[in-house]
């Protein structure tokens, strides 16, 4: 039996909450609204959690884009009912939350009124685990005081850990290199859901040798391994985990907490929550899921999909594989997209597949299937095959370099510094676009993220433009009104028959 279940030093499972961000983006294409979280607001700061994940990854996208909701306005919203619980949220670098990096002094300006708007922890990732993207908003996030937690993106280039690039000693040097940097927690980011248990215990295991800050572990339950995952990582003795209340958990989002919190009760790992509070706490969230059942995927039987074990490509990214091939009347080529992922991931300095790169390799290796080899080349691969993403795990194909690189605007050999070095302030020049219509600096940040749709929001917001019909909530007497207008449709089609 193991040392945990015995009995001795109690050592508490943290557990941080994702069902307001990652627990929809997840299934729910990022579609939830704040006013259908204001219900158990209060009721989730009561429960325990070491943090609750509200904002970051595409919701800031989303929010400004789909819903007409102002994104910052949802930090300070949920403030004022959450007040104990720390607030997290996801920030990609150099990336912000959008899917390029911006100039320094957009940056600066992001994180300082984030965390004027009310965030406390920020999880900062590189989608090419170059942490010198990471300079610019940590000097930001340590200047206004708040919590920076240093992520390493997980991947893999065989079945299990190890191989040449993405092996134990790849994991523990980028551990040390982020407590070095002042980091006050470590995450480990498995976005696909591809690592395997006993994996995730050697790590654990031999980062606690090397590293004193805690180590928070963050997976998705997308291949089915997820609660085998959690539970080897908690025998090794991992800090923190992601969970989201179960009706918006498994799949393609978090495990679920309520197992998590059953499994544990009683043992020295015990996380001191109240099971029946959460469960009540689901109940809330199954009542107000109907509003979104629309965006939640029915393409197929099962709710794991263990292809991902052998393909490794994470779940938001195969639905953009699937639409484009879609769009190009080739869905039957699917097959082909995936074994040229692997080819062109490699080519392209094997980055990990995650936000922005997971969807530079998707596309490249679409239009190579398509129509030849870099016979098409997006400006996406251009940059960063310059360079301008940041340093890749592994060199560039040199062959793949000349190619991508012919006739590239900014020149053909590749820059080495840091990427945003090579970026011009951009501030000033968005400010004088935009004009009257930013009231203030959240308003412009909007704008200098998403130029085109953040216009488009700010003149929702203050009344020069009609919200258009599909970004207005939908209601549940609007779904019991659609249900009900099914029932009668297929009642007359059976009376026909």
């Amino acid at each position: 039996m193991n040392d945990f279940l015995e009995g001795g030093t109690k050592n508490p499972l943290k557990i941080q909450d994702n069902t307001f961000r990652d627990g929809h983006q997840s299934l729910l294409a990022t579609r939830m609204r704040t006013e259908d979280m204001l219900p158990i607001a209060e009721k989730m700061d009561s429960v325990g959690f070491w943090a609750m994940e509200v904002w970051g990854g595409a919701t800031f996208d989303t929010m400004h884009r789909f819903l007409a909701e102002d994104p910052f306005e949802r930090i300070r919203t949920l403030k004022k009912y959450i007040k104990k619980t720390p607030f997290s949220m996801l920030l990609r670098g150099q990336n912000l939350v959008g899917y390029r990096n911006y100039a320094d002094d957009v940056a600066r300006l992001f994180v300082d009124k984030t965390c004027e708007a009310g965030m406390d922890i920020f999880r900062v990732f590189d989608a090419l685990n170059d942490f010198r993207n990471f300079r610019t908003v940590v000097e930001r996030i340590k200047a206004n005081g708040k919590h920076f937690q240093g992520t390493i993106c997980y991947t893999l280039t065989e079945r299990r850990m190890g191989g040449d690039v993405f092996n134990l000693e790849y994991y523990i040097s980028k551990a040390k290199e982020i407590q070095d940097m002042g980091a006050d927690t470590l995450c480990l980011k498995d976005m696909a859901g591809i690592m395997a248990p006993f994996d995730i215990a050697k790590i654990v295991t031999e980062l606690k040798k090397v590293i004193n800050i805690p180590i928070h572990l963050h997976t998705h339950y997308t291949s089915g391994m997820a609660s085998m995952v959690y539970l080897k990582a908690i025998e090794a003795g991992v800090d923190i985990v992601d969970t989201c209340l179960a009706p918006f958990a498994l799949r393609t989002s978090q495990p679920a907490v309520e197992p998590i919190v059953a499994t544990l009760f009683e043992t020295d790992r015990d996380t001191g929550l109240d099971l029946h509070d959460l469960l009540d706490l689901g109940d809330y969230m199954e009542s107000i899921a109907p509003k979104y059942r629309d965006y939640l995927a029915k393409n197929r039987m099962s709710v794991i999909d263990t292809g991902v074990l052998a393909h490794q490509i994470p779940g938001g990214m195969i639905s953009n594989l699937v639409n484009q091939l879609k769009e190009a009347k080739a869905l039957d080529r699917l097959p082909e997209v995936h074994k040229e992922i692997a080819v062109t991931r490699r080519e392209l300095g094997m980055p990990p597949l995650v936000t922005p790169t997971s969807q530079i390799v998707g596309v490249q290796a679409v239009l190579n299937v398509l129509f030849g080899k870099y016979k098409m080349v997006t400006n996406e691969v251009k940059d960063l095959v310059y360079g301008l993403y940041g340093k890749t795990p592994i060199p560039v194909d040199p062959e793949v370099q000349k190619i991508v690189l012919k006739n590239y605007k900014r020149g053909q050999t590749p820059v080495t510094g840091r990427a945003a070095d090579y970026l011009e302030p951009e501030l000033e020049k968005d400010r004088k676009k935009i004009g009257d219509l930013a009231k203030d600096d959240y308003d412009l940040l909007i704008y200098a993220l998403y130029p085109t749709t953040g216009e488009q929001f700010l003149k929702w917001k203050y009344g020069l433009e009609e919200k258009p019909p599909e970004v207005k909530p939908k209601t549940l007497e609007d779904i019991r009104k659609e249900d009900e207008a099914m029932a009668a449709a297929i009642e007359q089609v059976c009376k026909t028959m």
